[in-house]
């Protein structure tokens, strides 16, 4: 395998077929069934890509026709997006925790013909959407269905539309492949929504390619590439997960595992033995919280190790290395790091952080426990990865790496990171105001506001829209503020608010662990409603923002806080698919309460 097939390759299921007739009859997908896994072949799924993909054209559909597809992480969600794009024609991915009422949004707006569905569970409320759109014609199913609600279009079995004459199918598709470029469109990705209604990303084949041959670079260069393995557990709706958990694993020929979910994602990191992860920051938070706690239970030597090492990583991170830390490093490489290696398989090359903005003490943390921890950044209106750190240049967690080549990066007057490169979307679907907003004279205009470091890295400091300026015209930047205050032990989540304002106060979510083992402590009732009103309970998190609040400034101090009436959640709508907080959301319910403390 070269890097060169990226750049030569002029779409995307152009380089799957030739990953899959070098690989042959090695493992490609792999999912657990039945307590075990099961892989699927390179060879077998060139053959069901084929047949599902002559079936969709002998459904009616033509090149350009959209395809929706609604699933878990799972072998059929790879083999489906390849199909629907080996057909001619564009998939648009949406979440599996999408509404009625977001379904028919993207159906309308996408004009989608078809729809590829996993489950009952899935259609309950996607079928009534197709019923009350005009365009969709067919609904195919992964799993056997019944019609139980909805009318006017066709139902298919997906077993049924890989049936057929394989040789045949694989010979169209090879011709019908070599007429599609990397500037004709791949998919539509629907934007998370932090604040409204989802857009269409315009993405195609050659955006995605220029990311995954800038990060498989990365890879070749930094590290040993060979037989690489990658876990799957970041929804594939994501133009994160659909880049760096699908198609960069296609690229490098590797092998893909779909993991269980996020309650048995430990045990199938220890299964797997994963060589690459793909992870938001909000994930690290759990990990976190989990391994310090782990290790608290095993006594106080294994603790005093966690300090050594914690110590020797903020140390080398400030450059500021003690004669002595040699000898510590050495010592926990036979005793602590191993341990913790292990819990993520023993055999993984990096954990790379995207989606979000990660706290450069949480990205400190991993690294300093062995494990070799990459912040990138981007935006699905570019592939979506803009830039990534890289260990043969350093890395520095308060940056998000240099740009990945052949991409151009620049900063406007404002402060605004421009973007500008095969990696830019062509526009948002169907929306041309929208579209003109961002692309001004071949640049992407990314709304986040940064510098370049002395070694030419990217550093981000807020989203533009997101900064708050508060009643004397000073920039706060809440991701900060918040990524701080969920480090403590005591705090599992939060967010602040202060735009036009005084100072800054916050909505909290107390950790759950740490609350339950507070009551009991203290003879108190295990209900966050009835510890609310208890001033014992509130000082302990007064003074978690209190230890925060030492390294802030003035003007990002958070002086006052309500507890929330329950977690953020993908299920209550205030986070999105991707674990980012949906600020309109929690404004929308919380907002008085908010208020209410700058009149206390």
């Amino acid at each position: 395998m070269d890097i060169g097939d990226f750049s030569a390759s002029p779409n995307l299921v152009a380089l799957f077929l030739q990953r899959a007739a070098e690989r042959g009859t090695r493992p490609m997908l792999q999912a657990k069934r039945d307590g075990a896994w099961q892989a699927l072949s390179w060879r077998d799924a060139v053959r069901q890509v084929s047949l599902l993909a002559e079936s969709l054209r002998a459904l009616g559909l033509e090149p350009g026709d959209r395809v929706m597809l609604v699933s878990e992480n799972r072998p059929e969600w790879c083999l489906s997006d390849l199909a629907i794009m080996a057909a001619g024609c564009v998939t648009v991915p949406t979440y599996t925790t999408n509404t009625t009422r977001d379904h028919i949004h993207i159906l309308e707006n996408s004009g989608a013909r078809a729809v590829i569905v996993s489950s009952a569970k899935l259609a309950k409320t996607l079928l009534p959407a197709v019923s009350q759109t005009d365009l969709c014609q067919h609904v195919i199913s992964m799993e056997p269905l019944r019609r139980s609600q909805g009318s006017g279009f066709a139902l298919h079995d997906w077993a049924d539309l890989l049936k057929g004459d394989a040789t045949a199918a694989e010979s169209a598709v090879a011709a019908r492949v070599a007429t599609i470029g990397r500037e004709d469109l791949a998919c539509l990705i629907y934007t998370s929504g932090t604040g409204g209604a989802p857009r269409g990303v315009r993405q195609h084949h050659g955006m995605i390619l220029l990311n995954v041959e800038g990060c498989a670079r990365i890879i070749d260069e930094d590290f040993t590439w060979k037989d690489e393995v990658f876990l799957s557990f970041l929804p594939l709706s994501h133009a994160y997960e659909h880049t760096g958990g699908q198609y960069l694993p296609i690229g490098l020929g590797g092998e893909i595992y779909y993991a269980e979910g996020l309650d048995k994602l430990a045990a199938n990191i220890e299964e797997v033995r994963p060589t690459i992860m793909v992870v938001v920051p909000r994930l690290f938070e759990v990990l976190r919280t989990r391994i310090t706690k782990q290790v608290a239970k095993q006594g106080k030597v294994p603790n005093l190790l966690m300090e050594c090492a914690i110590g020797i990583g903020s140390r080398r991170a400030k450059n500021k290395w003690r004669p002595g830390d040699s000898v510590l490093s050495a010592l926990l490489e036979r005793t602590l790091r191993p341990k913790i290696r292990a819990k993520f398989g023993g055999r993984l090359k990096a954990m790379v952080s995207g989606g979000a903005p990660l706290n450069p003490g949480l990205g400190g943390f991993f690294q300093s426990m062995g494990l070799t921890l990459l912040q990138g950044y981007g935006q699905t209106e570019a592939g979506p990865v803009i830039s990534c750190n890289r260990p043969g240049a350093g890395i520095k967690m308060d940056t998000v790496g240099p740009p990945l080549d052949g991409v151009e990066v620049k900063i406007a007057d404002d402060g605004e990171i421009l973007v500008r490169g095969e990696l830019v979307m062509h526009g948002y679907w169907a929306n041309e105001a929208a579209s003109r907003a961002v692309l001004i004279d071949g640049w992407l205009h990314t709304g986040d506001i940064g510098h370049f470091d002395a070694q030419g890295r990217i550093m981000i400091t807020d989203r533009k829209k997101d900064m708050i300026v508060n009643d004397k015209g000073d920039n706060v930047s809440p991701q900060k503020v918040e990524s701080m205050l969920t480090l403590q032990p005591e705090i599992s989540q939060a967010m602040v608010s202060g735009d036009r304002r005084p100072y800054l106060v916050g909505l909290i979510v107390p950790d759950s662990e740490w609350m339950d083992v507070w009551a009991r402590t203290n003879g108190q009732p295990q209900d966050l409603a009835t510890l609310e009103g208890v001033p014992e309970f509130r000082a302990a998190l007064r003074a978690a923002i209190d230890r925060v609040n030492l390294d802030l400034s003035v003007v990002e101090k958070v002086r006052q806080f309500v507890l929330a009436d329950e977690a953020f959640s993908i299920e209550n709508e205030e986070m999105t698919p991707s674990l980012k907080i949906r600020r309109h959301k929690l404004k929308a319910r919380y907002g008085a309460r908010l208020d209410a403390l700058y009149k206390s």
